[in-house]
């Protein structure tokens, strides 16, 4: 008989701080593909798959943190939980806290959103507050309020939130059977850089795998604060799930890349949108931009000589295309896409597709 998932808290239960005092918030995340990748195999010479986390069931890798955050904050007897968010962490705080029958604030950045996470978060019933400053400002407040009253912070400040995100190394590892050469990852607040490293270092110790991979993380070159060693006070990019000048994690993150002989790097919003094009177009992966920067980190390490032929490469892309559909919309010059406009007659529409009509 198959398998039915179960969610990561009850895959991963022997691995994570649950007890069976933990109620269990599930939406059956996690068990998400990794995909081959043969176009960006072909373009680098490596070994190169895609852990497409845009599977998780409100489309973001933030699930997996979610239902450990939730699950222990009802252990702890919350009624409510608040977050601050560019877009995915208030979606998945809203679907999660309102599967556990509990209150969500969310606090987003004024005009900084992207419509497909702010309607998620709508429509999960979340009180949700547009702030006028960035994510920074937003997450101070979210903090002090969970400081000074009766609310639980579901941020990747949390420890829980990064438990959870773990366990998508462990899943790369079973498919893999060992941790790969490399494995990339977009940073915004870095929770899920730190994350895959503590996986990765777990799996190591229990003999499950025999390295850890060099981790590479990659900033916009607007909202690089890692990348130039101090806080970005007003963040740019287009990617906006990783506009973050910031980020929560930062010091993890750090050790993380040390320990990992990891690297992080800038990329230009130009390059981002390139790569999000060869995604979808050449790999059938359909991603928000800030996902994309995986790829795009790839294609610059990869021409810069960084990663060697026939290496296993992980990229992780976090967030489903659906997110932010806008982007696929326009063209590589910057012009809009629009379809083709054809009259009702099957020979015109032949015509336009360059089909020959079959002889008999």
């Amino acid at each position: 008989m198959a398998h039915q998932w179960r969610g990561v808290l009850r895959e991963y239960a022997d691995r994570l701080n649950i007890s069976d005092a933990t109620p269990i918030v599930t939406l059956g995340e996690g068990g998400t593909p990794l995909i081959p990748a043969p176009a960006l195999s072909a373009r680098t010479g490596a070994r190169v798959w895609v852990k497409f986390e845009g599977m998780n069931p409100t489309g973001s890798f933030k699930d997996r943190g979610m239902t450990m955050a939730v699950s222990k904050a009802v252990e702890a007897g919350a009624k409510a939980v608040i977050c601050a968010s560019t877009g995915n962490t208030s979606a998945s705080a809203a679907a999660y806290a309102t599967h556990a029958g509990i209150t969500s604030a969310v606090l987003v950045p004024e005009g900084k959103i992207a419509m497909g996470k702010l309607a998620q978060a709508i429509a999960h019933d979340a009180q949700l507050l547009q702030v006028r400053g960035n994510f920074d400002d937003c997450l101070d407040i979210a903090r002090e309020l969970a400081a000074n009253y009766p609310v639980h912070l579901v941020n990747s400040v949390n420890n829980d939130r990064i438990e959870g995100q773990k366990t998508a190394a462990f899943e790369v590892v079973e498919v893999l059977e060992d941790a790969p050469d490399f494995h990339i990852v977009p940073v915004g607040n870095a929770g899920n850089y730190s994350a895959y490293f503590r996986g990765y270092s777990e799996e190591l110790a229990r003999g499950i795998s025999t390295k850890l991979p060099r981790m590479f993380g990659f900033q916009a070159a607007g909202s690089a604060p890692i990348v130039l060693g101090h806080v970005v006070k007003h963040p740019d990019t287009i990617a906006s799930a990783i506009r973050i000048g910031n980020p929560a994690s930062w010091e993890l993150a750090i050790a993380a890349r040390e320990t990992s002989d990891g690297y992080f790097g800038a990329i230009s919003d130009d390059m981002i949108l390139e790569a999000h094009r060869i995604l979808s177009a050449e790999v059938g992966i359909f991603v928000e931009p800030a996902s994309a920067i995986s790829v795009a980190g790839l294609l610059e390490r990869s021409a810069a000589g960084e990663i060697p032929a026939g290496a296993t490469v992980v990229l992780t892309v976090t967030g489903h295309g659906l997110k932010d559909p806008q982007w696929a919309l326009r063209a590589a010059d910057g012009s809009d896409v629009t379809p083709t406009s054809v009259a009702v007659d099957t020979d015109e529409i032949a015509d336009v597709l360059g089909l020959v009509k079959a002889t008999a």
